[in-house]
């Protein structure tokens, strides 16, 4: 095998899975990563691993779909999801992590791991395959360099894009804790999240202030296409006036402890780092102009006197039609030499996009070593995303987190439906069993 078998472009939470993944394979790793020299207009840090749009990794709960995939992807020995519960944070149900302390574990587990030599350097075209890159992985993400994403255009023949925005980040000692609770949704005890409460009044006049308020506007060749998991706070709000409280401002489970009542309305606010000296405005993506945001953002109470460590942002996302370009293996139908893995396949969150790196990481390591590719079962997690990116009608694909809804249907052994309140246990359960099987098979159990 080269000592270079294994070129991967990217070194975000895809590329590192995928890189560690391989390495433990036995595989001679390349890690390509454009920073310091270059960053994208979402990132700051020159570490590998940089979260940007949230620190939290969702429910931990394995009887949700993302909790789920999280379980399956620590069997499989996850670099991700180990370096997330070494510097997680409170955060309820969910996975959040210290966004530093996070990207600085990865960096330092990647860099210093003996089979893979990480490269600060730009790809600006992907190779062809040579000796020395027999195969290459892409994981470059949604914000991709544009002669990068212009070279996979060429490839692919076109692709899609969708708008993603980011949420701003508060500064805790600027924050009226006179007013602000500390409580978690349905939780008894102090919880791990602040939340800022508004009455009727309150919510009228942040709404009124949101609806006129400067937006950053699009180019004029730009086509807005938002991912509806991840809606700027204004453009819920053009759907109805009640959407946001509906939304990332649903007051329910969450009574104001000085009343005993829940609120009209209230915006939680999630540690972004374990000192608790930050907090992520959850749910408040925006494309706002940043002096907009201090005007509005102020009006909510408690945040009167806010400071902002970031302001929330928009970008454009990059991705393939996965139906039309890629095999189950993640390979390109057109290049079998090149896989890619994150954002770009078509999947959404940060636990797909390391999911698909992982995946990608293993088949290469297969491929590089002879043996045949691997898909994961159709009942686990994992093997319900590769059937949405790689067998969903072309014409209807669009980018997708996991859902229960890409499972295939749960029923009992006489074929009738199971309850609902009942059926994430059992797809857990059998996912996990199948996937205890299927690593069984493969010698990797």
């Amino acid at each position: 095998m080269s000592e270079q078998a294994l070129t991967i472009i990217g070194g975000g939470l895809a590329g590192c899975e995928a890189a560690w993944q391989a390495a433990k394979r036995g595989c001679r790793v390349t890690l390509y990563d454009m920073k310091p020299g270059s960053f994208s207009p979402a990132h700051t840090s020159a570490d590998l691993a940089e979260l940007v749009c949230s620190n939290s990794f969702r429910s931990d709960d394995p009887s949700s779909a993302v909790g789920l995939l999280k379980a399956e992807m620590r069997r499989l020995d996850s670099l991700i999801m180990a370096a997330a519960a070494a510097t997680k944070v409170p955060a309820g149900k969910a996975l959040a992590v210290d966004r530093v302390l996070f990207a600085e574990l990865i960096t330092r587990k990647i860099s210093s791991h003996p089979s893979i030599t990480v490269c600060r350097e730009e790809i600006r075209q992907l190779p062809e395959a040579d000796d020395d890159h027999p195969l290459t992985i892409m994981a470059t993400g949604p914000l991709s360099s544009d002669p990068l994403a212009a070279s996979l255009q060429n490839i692919t023949g076109g692709h899609l894009a969708f708008y993603d925005a980011i949420a701003p980040i508060v500064t805790a000692e600027s924050l009226d804790m006179n007013i602000i609770f500390q409580a978690s949704r349905y939780d008894d005890g102090p919880g791990d999240y602040l939340n800022c409460p508004m009455d009727k009044s309150q919510y009228k006049a942040f709404i009124t202030a949101l609806a006129v308020a400067e937006k950053v506007p699009l180019k004029s060749f730009e086509k807005t296409k938002y991912f509806e998991g991840c809606l700027p706070i204004e453009v819920m709000l053009e759907r109805g006036d009640d959407t946001l409280r509906f939304g990332p401002m649903k007051p329910v489970g969450l009574p104001d402890p000085r009343t005993g009542r829940d609120t009209y309305a209230v915006i939680q606010l999630r540690k972004e780092n374990v000192a608790g000296t930050h907090y992520n405005m959850v749910g408040f993506q925006t494309k706002l102009t940043y002096a907009a945001q201090k005007l509005v953002f102020r009006i909510i109470p408690g945040m009167e006197k806010a400071e902002f460590e970031r302001l929330g942002s928009i970008h454009r996302n990059t991705f393939v039609c996965g139906p039309e370009v890629l095999e189950p293996s993640l390979q390109m139908k057109k290049r079998k030499d090149i896989l890619l893995a994150g954002q770009l396949t078509g999947v959404e969150g940060y636990v797909e996009s390391t999911a698909m790196g992982l995946l990608a990481g293993i088949n290469s390591a297969r491929i590089l070593a002879g043996q045949e590719v691997i898909i994961p079962p159709d009942i686990t997690a994992l093997g319900a995303l590769i059937n949405h990116l790689t067998r969903t009608e072309p014409k209807r694909f669009q980018p997708s987190n996991i859902n229960f809804g890409l499972f295939p249907l749960v029923k009992t052994a006489e074929g009738k439906k199971i309850p609902k309140r009942l059926r994430g246990q059992v797809r857990a359960k059998r996912s996990l069993e199948a996937l205890a099987k299927w690593q069984k098979e493969l010698g990797e159990g």
